[in-house]
Protein backbone atom coordinates (compact mmCIF):
# COMPACT_ATOMS: atom_id res chain seq x y z
CA UNK A 1 0.00 0.00 0.00
CA UNK A 2 1.55 3.15 -0.84
CA UNK A 3 2.01 5.72 1.65
CA UNK A 4 -1.39 8.29 0.93
CA UNK A 5 -3.20 4.94 0.85
CA UNK A 6 -2.47 4.32 3.80
CA UNK A 7 -2.90 7.58 5.05
CA UNK A 8 -6.38 7.57 4.08
CA UNK A 9 -7.35 4.44 5.70
CA UNK A 10 -5.42 5.40 9.02
CA UNK A 11 -7.76 8.26 8.66
CA UNK A 12 -10.93 6.68 7.83
CA UNK A 13 -9.91 4.51 10.59
CA UNK A 14 -9.61 7.32 13.35
CA UNK A 15 -12.70 9.33 11.81
CA UNK A 16 -14.91 6.10 12.47
CA UNK A 17 -13.15 5.56 15.70
CA UNK A 18 -13.88 9.37 16.91
CA UNK A 19 -18.00 9.01 15.50
CA UNK A 20 -18.24 5.84 17.83
CA UNK A 21 -16.92 7.57 20.97
CA UNK A 22 -19.01 10.47 20.03
CA UNK A 23 -22.01 7.66 19.84
CA UNK A 24 -21.07 6.12 23.07
CA UNK A 25 -20.73 9.80 25.03
CA UNK A 26 -24.51 11.02 23.60
CA UNK A 27 -25.40 7.24 24.70
CA UNK A 28 -24.10 7.14 28.09
CA UNK A 29 -24.82 11.14 28.75
CA UNK A 30 -29.03 9.89 28.39
CA UNK A 31 -28.10 7.18 30.49
CA UNK A 32 -27.19 9.90 33.32
CA UNK A 33 -29.77 11.96 32.50
CA UNK A 34 -32.36 9.39 32.37
CA UNK A 35 -31.23 8.46 35.87
CA UNK A 36 -31.43 12.42 37.19
CA UNK A 37 -34.94 12.42 35.98
CA UNK A 38 -36.10 9.13 37.43
CA UNK A 39 -34.39 10.51 40.78
CA UNK A 40 -36.36 13.72 40.87
CA UNK A 41 -39.20 11.66 39.52
CA UNK A 42 -38.64 8.77 42.74
CA UNK A 43 -38.91 5.05 42.98
CA UNK A 44 -42.02 3.19 40.72
CA UNK A 45 -43.39 0.29 42.32
CA UNK A 46 -45.70 -2.26 42.10
CA UNK A 47 -48.56 0.11 43.00
CA UNK A 48 -47.90 3.26 40.81
CA UNK A 49 -47.50 0.40 38.24
CA UNK A 50 -51.31 0.16 38.73
CA UNK A 51 -51.89 3.11 37.56
CA UNK A 52 -49.65 3.49 34.33
CA UNK A 53 -51.42 7.07 32.69
CA UNK A 54 -50.37 9.07 36.20
CA UNK A 55 -47.05 7.63 36.21
CA UNK A 56 -46.54 7.97 32.60
CA UNK A 57 -47.96 12.08 33.04
CA UNK A 58 -45.39 12.25 35.83
CA UNK A 59 -42.09 11.35 34.25
CA UNK A 60 -43.25 13.42 30.78
CA UNK A 61 -43.60 16.63 32.64
CA UNK A 62 -39.32 16.17 33.85
CA UNK A 63 -37.41 17.76 31.29
CA UNK A 64 -34.47 15.17 32.30
CA UNK A 65 -36.12 12.75 31.11
CA UNK A 66 -36.66 14.45 26.90
CA UNK A 67 -33.32 15.57 27.54
CA UNK A 68 -32.08 11.86 27.96
CA UNK A 69 -33.93 10.66 25.14
CA UNK A 70 -32.90 13.04 22.99
CA UNK A 71 -29.13 11.93 23.69
CA UNK A 72 -30.27 8.34 22.92
CA UNK A 73 -31.97 9.56 19.60
CA UNK A 74 -28.24 11.76 18.83
CA UNK A 75 -26.27 8.11 19.52
CA UNK A 76 -28.44 6.40 17.53
CA UNK A 77 -28.00 8.69 14.74
CA UNK A 78 -24.03 8.36 15.16
CA UNK A 79 -24.36 4.79 15.67
CA UNK A 80 -25.95 4.25 12.10
CA UNK A 81 -22.62 5.69 10.63
CA UNK A 82 -20.39 3.12 12.81
CA UNK A 83 -22.32 0.28 11.67
CA UNK A 84 -22.14 0.97 7.77
CA UNK A 85 -18.20 1.28 8.27
CA UNK A 86 -17.03 -1.30 10.55
CA UNK A 87 -18.35 -4.81 11.68
CA UNK A 88 -20.64 -4.75 14.19
CA UNK A 89 -18.69 -7.88 16.32
CA UNK A 90 -16.27 -4.65 16.44
CA UNK A 91 -18.53 -1.83 16.97
CA UNK A 92 -21.01 -3.56 19.71
CA UNK A 93 -17.93 -4.88 22.13
CA UNK A 94 -16.70 -1.08 21.73
CA UNK A 95 -20.24 -0.04 23.41
CA UNK A 96 -18.48 -1.30 26.60
CA UNK A 97 -16.91 2.24 26.58
CA UNK A 98 -20.46 3.14 27.80
CA UNK A 99 -20.34 1.23 30.99
CA UNK A 100 -16.82 2.73 32.17
CA UNK A 101 -18.12 6.14 31.36
CA UNK A 102 -21.26 5.36 33.12
CA UNK A 103 -19.95 3.99 36.50
CA UNK A 104 -17.30 6.89 36.67
CA UNK A 105 -19.55 9.77 35.68
CA UNK A 106 -22.20 8.15 38.16
CA UNK A 107 -19.61 8.15 41.08
CA UNK A 108 -18.70 11.82 39.84
CA UNK A 109 -21.98 13.48 38.80
CA UNK A 110 -24.50 11.69 40.74
CA UNK A 111 -23.10 10.78 43.66
CA UNK A 112 -23.21 7.16 43.84
CA UNK A 113 -21.24 4.60 45.87
CA UNK A 114 -18.99 2.27 43.68
CA UNK A 115 -17.35 -0.34 45.52
CA UNK A 116 -13.57 -1.73 44.37
CA UNK A 117 -14.97 -4.60 43.08
CA UNK A 118 -16.89 -2.44 40.87
CA UNK A 119 -13.96 -0.78 39.53
CA UNK A 120 -12.09 -3.90 39.05
CA UNK A 121 -14.76 -5.24 36.85
CA UNK A 122 -14.45 -1.59 34.77
CA UNK A 123 -11.15 -2.70 34.32
CA UNK A 124 -11.90 -5.77 32.73
CA UNK A 125 -14.34 -4.54 30.57
CA UNK A 126 -11.45 -1.97 29.64
CA UNK A 127 -9.17 -4.69 28.87
CA UNK A 128 -11.80 -6.54 26.47
CA UNK A 129 -12.46 -3.57 24.75
CA UNK A 130 -8.68 -3.09 23.83
CA UNK A 131 -8.57 -6.46 23.09
CA UNK A 132 -11.26 -6.36 20.77
CA UNK A 133 -10.08 -3.26 19.24
CA UNK A 134 -6.27 -5.19 18.56
CA UNK A 135 -8.01 -7.84 16.69
CA UNK A 136 -9.68 -5.53 14.23
CA UNK A 137 -8.17 -6.32 10.75
CA UNK A 138 -8.07 -2.56 9.28
CA UNK A 139 -6.30 -3.59 6.08
CA UNK A 140 -7.98 -2.99 3.07
CA UNK A 141 -10.27 -6.31 2.07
Amino acid sequence: MSPVGFAIRAAGFWSTFLILLVSVVFAFGGQLMLKAAMNEIGHIGTQELGSPASTLSRAAREPKLWTGLLLFAVSALFWLVVLSRIPLSVAYPSVGMSYVFVVLFSRLWLHEHVPPLRWVGVGIVVVGIVIVGLSFDRTPG
